[in-house]
């Protein structure tokens, strides 16, 4: 290696080791121009094409890596994770096996290979993969919530909720209480709780964490947690207040960390299922937990009546989750996936679909009546109203499916091969939602088959109505 090319790649792996794939590309640029067949210097190219969101830059420089270095562990683990990204499992897994073999001490290599694996729904295998990064890093995050999710999923609570604790110490994953709160305070930070009652009445913070989807599935644990007796406050954004004041008073709900009393202990909401000792026999799973205002609903109904010919099913409709959701390209589909659905008679879909999602009903021309609400939801309040004027809602894993279980409204619940740990494995119920139906992808990315499945159960339905109304 000539002096000139090992001062290029030093320059770009000061730059990539400070997070600035922008600042590395002029000298790996330069770098490949002197020496083409240079391995080092294409690896760090995908590198930096993977750091700054070009996946097809990182597959054609990591690509190009492994044809002249066949050995490199390092490439074939980036391409394992480009391919696994772009939905490629099958050359993802080949290429995260060659480079666990390669080098079997490579920590991120088995933590990559784990995800491809859960995301084939290999589940023995992601566990295994976890358990072996584990052994040689105990103390590295991904791979403890990988095992996590992998557990969880295949209902095995009480070792997953342990290993689920490890979420907060994810890279980029904000603290449940932000360092600036405990420092004001000027002594030690309290204790995460333990379960057990305070002494002397102490007061607990209760920290809504996570999204919005499971603020409203772990809140059902708020009314056991009051039943301890500890004076409870619960920090929380301003848009879930709306759930949250159902189930505790809302003077102790607090949006602002500056407005918070002092307390002598604090949990992260997605904590109770472990501090309650929660199994799949266990899950407290009565509905509704959650309901709509009735005079918002009333208004609503009126909305929909004036709509909706008397003799059409009322169907709810949300197909996409927030883009900025780091698996949405997974959980989320287009409009037009849904047109075996969009094709039935007398069904008048409604809309609840907000985001840049909802802009697709200006390009819709199906058979079906849909309704656009969406523009109109000002937040849960509506959701929840609009809800109890539906018969069922359909929905992919959002929060507002999310809700309409916690509210007993009947949710077709649409699913990717890979689903959330919370939708467990295989099975067409939720023990979480009684009230729900779980329609899964027989593989990666084909909506066709739940979407079909769907469709058949709410024609099914309609014909069980007709012949009820009209007996031969």
């Amino acid at each position: 290696m000539t002096t000139a090319l090992r001062d290029l790649l030093s320059r770009a792996g000061v730059a990539l080791n400070e997070g600035r794939p922008a600042g590395a590309e002029p000298a790996l640029r330069h770098a490949i121009a002197l020496e083409p067949a240079a391995a080092e210097a294409l690896c760090l190219a995908g590198l930096a094409a993977h750091l700054a969101g070009r996946p097809d830059g990182a597959i054609r420089w990591f690509g190009r890596t492994v044809r002249l270095q066949p050995g490199n562990a390092t490439a074939h683990s980036g391409l394992g994770e480009e391919f696994r990204r772009a939905g490629r499992l099958d050359e993802a897994t080949r290429h995260g096996r060659l480079a666990a073999a390669i080098e079997p001490g490579d920590v991120n290599a088995l933590h990559n290979l784990a995800i491809t694996s859960y995301d084939r729904l290999e589940i023995g295998r992601s566990v295994a993969c976890s358990r072996c990064a584990l052994r040689l890093a105990p103390q590295m995050p991904g791979p403890h919530f990988e095992l996590a999710e992998a557990l969880l999923l295949s209902g095995r609570f009480e070792e997953g909720w342990d290993e689920y604790e490890w979420r907060f110490r994810l890279p980029g994953a904000p603290p449940p209480l932000p360092p600036h709160l405990l420092e004001a305070r000027g002594t030690a930070p309290p204790p995460q709780w333990d379960g057990r009652p305070l002494p002397d009445g102490g007061r607990l913070l209760l920290v809504a964490d996570q999204g919005f989807g499971d603020v409203i599935q772990f809140a059902r644990y708020l009314p056991l947690v009051e039943a301890l007796g500890p004076d409870l406050i619960v920090a929380a954004s301003a848009e879930m207040v709306p759930i949250l004041r159902q189930l505790v008073d809302e003077h102790r709900i607090h949006e602002d960390w500056g407005s918070l009393p002092d307390f002598q202990a604090w949990c992260a909401l997605s904590g109770l299922p472990r501090l309650f000792g929660t199994t799949l026999e266990t899950i407290p799973s009565a509905t509704p937990y959650l309901d709509a205002d009735p005079e918002l609903a009333a208004w609503w109904k009126r909305r929909l009546d004036q709509l909706v010919p008397r003799r059409y099913r009322r169907i709810g409709l949300v197909w996409a989750g927030r883009p900025t959701h780091g698996n949405d390209h997974n959980r989320s589909l287009d409009l037009h996936r849904l047109a075996p659905l969009l094709d039935l008679d007398e069904v008048a879909f409604v809309s609840l679909q907000i985001g840049p999602a909802a802009m697709e009903i200006g390009r819709y021309f199906g058979r079906a009546p849909l309704i656009n609400f969406g523009p109109e939801i000002a937040d849960f309040d509506d959701t929840m109203a609009i809800l109890r004027g539906l018969e069922r809602l359909v929905s992919v894993d959002t929060a507002v499916a999310h809700l309409a279980g916690a509210m007993g409204v009947p949710v077709s619940l649409l699913l990717p091969f890979a689903p959330d740990w919370r939708w467990l494995l295989e099975q067409g119920d939720s023990p979480w939602y009684p009230v729900a139906t779980l329609h899964r992808q027989t593989a990666p990315g084909c909506w066709d088959e739940p979407v079909r499945e769907v469709a058949a159960r709410l024609r099914a339905e309609s014909r069980r109505r007709g012949a009820a109304q009209f007996p031969p």
